[in-house]
């Protein structure tokens, strides 16, 4: 039995929660997958999953040793590539994520560069609005925007991004200039948070944060349509400093209530740091790092 392929299916089982959904994603006939898991608990001397025709549930034992193949299988990919010559000059892989419009404007344009700098290192840069977990996702770093959950994960701050509210200069001239964010309850503002924050934003009062009623008068679900939206003349809308940098470098918006603005969210460069950092992630974290802070310092 090749144990190191049986935790791999194992894990793949329990990921997809079917045998038949592990055979799928892992181009697997379904009964190979099933006579391995088998004879890895008969191996073991233990059931690992609980069968039923709807769904695999792992047992105690299987909860217990899913975590210890994950290890395991960590260990040995990381022996591989350190045998491969990654820990001594920067070659292979490297995952990196980040926030879809963050991404694209301002990670992109290091990543091609480092792209060019370091010719024996490949990138897989995938762009999501949503927190990944590195482990799981097979991440090498990520490019978190907001406060970070408490972790064993390593975070390197690179700046700060402000949350900021803008409206096109000719809605402004026809509708006024709100002078305190009380006066925004007599505009049509632009949403896009989502359906529990569409009615209130946060702006400071003092060294707390306030919530000021808004009237929604346009609903979308990304900040690219509500920033066309408030370009248009409909109303003023809120985002994030990077995505409107643009328009109001053009004149096509101005910011309004910057001295209201709530405290900026911090901008990081997260990685799992356990152990011998691979050549590939040091040297791009050298490379990213002083970059990311000189574009987010001309955000500020």
């Amino acid at each position: 039995m090749d144990r190191l392929e049986s935790m791999s299916l194992f894990i793949g089982a329990a990921q997809a929660g079917s045998l038949s959904a592990a055979a799928r994603n892992l181009g697997i006939p379904l009964a190979t997958v099933s006579r391995k898991i088998s004879d890895l608990e008969r191996h073991l001397n233990t059931r690992l999953l609980n069968r039923s025709t709807r769904r695999l549930t792992l047992t105690d034992a299987g909860h217990a040793y899913l975590a210890a193949c994950r290890r395991i299988l960590d260990d040995v990919d990381e022996a591989e590539r350190a045998a491969a010559g990654e820990y001594s000059v920067p070659t292979g892989e490297l995952a990196i994520t980040a926030p879809v419009v963050f991404g694209r404007l301002h990670v992109l344009p290091i990543v091609t560069a480092f792209l060019a700098a370091y010719p024996d290192v490949d990138i897989r840069l995938t762009l999501a609005d949503r927190i990944t977990l590195l482990a799981e996702d097979h991440i090498d770093l990520a490019v978190r925007i907001g406060a970070l959950a408490d972790s064993s994960l390593v975070a390197l701050r690179v700046g700060a991004i402000r949350r900021v509210v803008c409206a096109s200069p000719a809605y402004l001239a026809e509708h006024g200039t709100p002078r305190v964010p009380e006066d925004l309850a007599a505009h049509s503002c632009i949403t896009f948070e989502g359906p529990s924050a569409l009615s209130a934003w946060s702006f400071a009062s003092g060294k707390t944060e306030t919530l000021v009623q808004v009237r929604s008068r346009l609903q979308v679900n990304t900040a690219e349509a509500a920033i066309d939206a408030a370009i248009s003349g409909v109303g003023p809308t809120r985002v994030l400093s990077y995505q409107v940098e643009a328009a109001v470098r053009s004149g096509a918006l101005r910011i309004i209530l910057p001295e209201f603005e709530p405290k900026p969210w911090p901008v990081h460069l997260v990685h799992a740091g356990q152990g011998l950092l691979p050549v590939k992630l040091r040297a791009f974290l050298d490379f990213a790092a002083p970059r990311l802070r000189d574009r987010l310092t001309r955000l500020a």
